[in-house]
């Protein structure tokens, strides 16, 4: 077997869906496995092409997002390592409803849907593992519909630089994305999210320069996240 096929192999392996699979049951995964790099702004497939597989991220970074008819985008989901996205409408052998567009340099794997479906048939585990991972993405979508709707742009912001925190004190991030796309995956405009950064630095929450941002005291911004 190829270095290529160990390299997916042992990466397959560390994904939480496949991390109980037998080694054996990981070499059949692999074999309908690919590798797919896309360059920083290279789209990885557009709404209403065929799906026959789904996406995990090796390492970069993937944006699912719709377009409007006056092009005007609204981004639904930033994937990031470890993760995967698609697997719903290969389920559902549905096109995709979604475009992803690689917001860095990106190294994706394709599982194919065959390979998926046959250990399926095979193993009811695996079959509650994908369950479990698609019952997960659902909630995450109802929890952000759930901000969208009763939280205000400031909790919205204030609770996304804390998504990552635990404990008290203080902390550091660095932003994902440009604050044009945070601001659209947080259902706020571009000018609505820097008014709010720019409110938090001066209340002396938050400090910021680029993407880089410091929060001195996790506690006192997690008031504003209500």
């Amino acid at each position: 077997m190829d270095q290529t096929r160990i390299k997916i192999q042992a990466f397959l392996s560390k994904v939480p869906l496949f991390a109980r699979l037998r080694p054996d049951e990981v070499d059949r995964i692999a074999l309908g496995t690919t590798k797919v790099r896309v360059a920083r702004g290279e789209l990885v497939f557009q709404r209403g092409e065929p799906c026959v597989g789904f996406h995990i991220v090796v390492y970069g970074q993937v944006k699912l997002s719709f377009t409007s008819n006056g092009g005007a985008e609204k981004v639904i989901e930033l994937i990031g390592p470890g993760h995967s996205f698609g697997e719903a409408l290969m389920f559902m052998n549905k096109p995709y409803i979604v475009t992803a567009q690689a917001t860095e340099d990106s190294m994706l794997l394709h599982v194919s849907q065959p390979v998926i479906f046959r250990e399926i048939h095979g193993d009811p585990d695996f079959a509650c593992a994908m369950l479990a991972g698609l019952s997960q993405r659902m909630h995450s979508l109802m929890s952000d519909m759930e901000s969208y709707s009763l939280r205000s742009g400031t909790q919205r912001v204030a609770g996304y630089l804390l998504k990552d925190c635990d404990g008290a004190g203080s902390s550091e991030l660095t932003l994902p994305a440009a604050k044009a796309v945070l601001a659209s995956r947080l259902n706020l405009t571009p000018e609505h999210f820097s008014r709010i950064m720019a409110d938090l630095s001066a209340r002396q929450l938050i400090a910021f320069r680029g993407r880089h941002i410091v929060i001195p005291d996790v506690e006192k911004l997690r008031t504003c996240a209500g």
